[in-house]
């Protein structure tokens, strides 16, 4: 077979270790393999490569991704996705992997519906695909996360301070809810639990007159301005207030064991699919077990994932 590999959207680590595993097991197959440089906009440019296992040395432990990525809103255009299918049927490539999120899902979907046999691999730190339970990149952005707001607890106890740390996860709450967790956060806000700003504010002061030295929050971005959240902190608290916003930084680094065991996984999972003729699904993890679901239904799926964390948090809080 002559198989292509993307990867598309947000960069997460481990997305190298997929390549990697979807290149050297479809070689073992003794498959031919095409990269495809910048995701989706690579793709309908022309931008294809034949890939070897040379290729792919020692881009296990790298963060990012070889091929590149770029975001094109233009693909939700039939037109532009024809410009990629032409590519495809030029290079004479049978099926196409594509690595990334729930944007990245929906291209492969669109473009199995253009008779092209796609199959998505689950890349994104924010954890938001629900065919999973886990995707390439959240448990490295974890520890980032964890890493940053240890810091800062530190910090935040010497000086008496409260620091609202902001976190990504895009609409997802599970980075903030997992690191808020292990780093013994005071407050966890996320799209879930809502932001009860008179509460908090109340919550911080009675912590404050009761003699806590610090206070740690960790919210969801794309919820409030957390720099003016600190001010209002600030001003009715007592406590001197800082916000941060970890922001990119998260999104790269070396990936943790797990990342590079996951990508490796359900990279190496996609290429034994696409031998049992199995396509238009997206691959993952469940229970530990590898499985497969269709795009479609990847792409409908709700994430109901975090509920018993949440009913712990509330018990540990």
């Amino acid at each position: 077979m002559r198989i292509g590999v993307l990867t598309s959207g947000g960069d997460a680590p481990g997305m190298n270790a997929a390549i990697r595993a979807v290149v050297r097991t479809a070689l073992s197959y003794g498959d031919q393999v095409f990269g495809v440089y910048d995701g989706y906009k690579g793709l309908i440019e022309g931008k294809i490569q034949e890939f070897d296992r040379k290729d792919v040395s020692e881009i296990l432990n790298r963060g990012g991704t070889i091929l590149g990525t770029a975001r094109l809103p233009e693909f939700a255009y039939p037109q532009v996705r024809e410009l990629a299918v032409k590519q495809l049927k030029k290079h004479d490539i049978d099926s196409l992997i594509c690595i990334g999120g729930d944007g990245t899902y929906t291209g492969a979907l669109r473009l199995t519906e253009m008779g092209i046999k796609c199959i998505g691999i689950p890349g994104t730190i924010d954890n938001d695909i629900a065919s999973s339970d886990f995707t390439i990149g959240f448990s490295t952005a974890l520890n980032t996360a964890c890493d940053a707001i240890d810091k800062l607890r530190d910090t935040s106890s010497s000086h008496q301070r409260c620091s609202i740390i902001e976190v990504m996860g895009r609409h997802c709450p599970d980075l903030a809810l997992y690191s808020g967790i292990c780093c013994g956060a005071e407050y966890i806000i996320t799209s879930q639990t809502g932001l009860d700003k008179d509460q908090l504010l109340k919550d911080l002061k009675k912590n404050r007159l009761q003699g806590r030295r610090h206070a740690i929050v960790v919210i969801s971005e794309n919820l409030t301005d957390v720099y003016q959240l600190a001010k209002e902190v600030e001003e009715y608290s007592g406590y001197e207030c800082r916000a941060t916003i970890l922001g990119y930084i998260q999104r790269g680094g070396t990936p943790t064991p797990e990342d590079r065991l996951l990508a490796s996984r359900l990279g190496s999972y996609a290429i034994d699919l696409i031998h049992e003729d199995i396509f238009g699904v997206a691959v993952g993890i469940m229970k530990n077990s590898l499985t497969y679901t269709k795009l479609e239904d990847a792409l409908n799926m709700t994430n109901n994932r975090d509920i018993s964390l949440e009913k712990m948090l509330t018990k540990t809080q």
